[in-house]
Parts: C-alpha cells; structure tokens; sequence
C-alpha cells in the first residue's frame, strides 16, 4: 500500500521585457503574443495513513488548487521525512502537508512557516491518545505501566507528533522509554502509520499503540460506515494536552503575495473527499507559527530537532 506524501511547490516564472526602447515590428509582419510562462504549484503530503481511498482525495486536490490559483498544480510521492524537509530547506518545493514535529525542524533549520491548518468539527486542535484493545485489562496508562515488561507497543513512525514524539515524552518522563532499543516494555516498534498501529491494537498484534486522535476518529466513523467494529474493540487509556493540527508549510522566502493566494484556494475548499484524508477536516484555516511553541518545547526535551 502506498504512503502518500503531499507537495505544494509555487515557482511563477514571468517571461521580463529588457530594457530600452521597443522596436516596431516590419511592416506586413505579424507581432508574437507575450508568453507568460509558470512552473507547476508542487505539492507535498507526508503520509499519516496508507489508506486506498486517499489518491482520490490527492486528486481532487490537485484540482481544487489549480482552480484557485489559476496554474497548473503538480502532486508527487517523496520517499520520507527526510526528503520533504530537505525539499523545503533548499526551496525545491513551496508547499508541504507535515506533521508538527517535521514543521519545527523545517522551521528550525530553514525558516519554513506554517501557513494554512485544517479544523475537525470546528476544531483546530487534536490530541495523541495511547490506545488498547477493549478486552486488554488496562483503563489507564499507569495500570499499563504496571505490567510493562509484558507489553508489546507501537508507534506510528519516529517523526509523528501525537504517534510518537507526545506519547515517548510521556513514557520518557515517567522512566519507561527511551528509544525503539532502550525501553522498560517487552517490544516496541514503528508501525508506519496512524491507521496501522489502529489496525494492530484491534487485532491484539501489539498490546497497546500511540495514535493522533482525529484519524482515530476518522478510521472509526469509516469503519461505521462499513458495518465494522473498531470503535467497538479499542479503548483511550491515555491523552495528551492539546495539539494544534498538521500544518501546510511554505519555504521561508515565499512572499505575502504567494502565500495569501495560497491560503485563500485552501479557504475555498470543502470537498469532503479532500477534507476526509486530512484527519476528516471540515475546513481549512490560516496557521502560523506561536501554535506550535509546544511542540518546538518537546522535541528539544526530546532532542528530536534533527530527523535522522
């Protein structure tokens, strides 16, 4: 299954008069039109889900922008984390869907800001949760922590917000994790993706997984809409303090201009198979980068301000 990342690159390349004075062109000869050229709006999403159905909505958004902006908007796959931020960092691309943990150290290394968010049911905010199957014998964290030795964890990948950087914070702070090799659990390790550290939780692969709450939610009400049963067979046993959403991240020499007509298409959008991919969005609004002064905290704490 394909982990999708999303780009949003702007390059405007307007074709420039030299200066000095303009020659009438020969009698009888026809005078070319003025070319106006542009590069395609490169857009990049980091995958949180290897859901199918999330091409579809990586289409249509496609479209959405191109209509808004009124030029040819390109989408395109990038391997990692890594690799989008590098992108940002030396300006190959203008526009990425990150988590806020990837969104810091882009900002932090490069200047990258966040510019456009995503409400759910009129929310800007998420939270991780710590999660376990509904017949595991744990209401909370602290009963898990008890039998911790016989405990087998997932994250969801090691640069992911609420499917790692809260969650290891926590666990770090209470002296039971360190790294995927240096814990006090049985196993622990790195599913990929919010909706496959769900699916593990509810077939009782792993005991107990960290996950954003709003894919939660969005897997959930999928589920119910398919006759399944996942919101039945996991339970919340821990939640986190208020995240502020995934932001969309330009290169921190974008100008206003760029960056206003940016977030005015993304304002316009209310597709629900777009907003369905980004966490079950019911809209997009502006973001900048004082929301994301905790996380910042968290990841030098956690000293996770490089991706390795």
């Amino acid at each position: 299954m394909k982990k999708w990342l999303v780009t949003v690159g702007v390059v405007l390349a307007l074709a420039g008069c030299a200066g000095g004075e303009t020659e009438e062109p020969a009698e009888g000869t026809e005078q070319p039109e003025a070319e106006v050229s542009a590069e395609p709006l490169e857009v990049a999403v980091i995958p949180s889900q290897t859901v199918g159905e999330m091409q579809t909505g990586l289409d249509l958004l496609e479209e959405r922008l191109a209509e808004g902006l009124g030029r040819e908007v390109k989408v395109e796959s990038y391997p990692n984390y890594n690799a989008v931020v590098e992108a940002l960092n030396f300006n190959h691309i203008d526009l990425a869907f990150l988590g806020p943990l990837t969104y810091v150290i882009a900002h932090e290394q490069s200047g990258a800001k966040a510019i456009v968010t995503q409400e759910v049911e009129g929310s800007p905010y998420y939270y991780s949760y710590m999660i376990t199957h509904a017949d595991a014998p744990w209401e909370s964290l602290d009963e898990l922590l008890e039998d911790a030795a016989e405990v087998d964890l997932a994250f969801a990948s090691i640069s992911s917000t609420s499917g790692h950087l809260m969650p290891g914070l926590e666990l770090r702070q209470r002296g039971y994790y360190e790294s995927e090799d240096q814990h006090q659990f049985n196993q622990v390790q790195f599913a990929g993706s919010h909706d496959i550290v769900a699916s593990l939780v509810q077939e009782q692969t792993v005991d107990a997984g960290a996950i954003d709450s709003a894919i939660l939610e969005a897997l959930m009400k999928e589920a119910d809409a398919n006759g399944g049963s996942l919101r039945d067979d996991v339970k919340i046993i821990w939640q986190s303090e208020q995240l502020y959403q995934y932001p969309w991240v330009v290169p921190s020499e974008m100008d206003d201009e760029t960056i206003a007509a940016i977030q005015e298409a993304f304002y316009q959008i209310d597709d629900p198979e777009i907003l369905q991919i980004f966490g079950g969005a019911s809209a997009f609004v502006e973001a900048d980068h004082s929301q994301y002064a905790d996380v910042l905290e968290a990841a030098r704490e956690f000293d996770m301000l490089t991706l390795e």
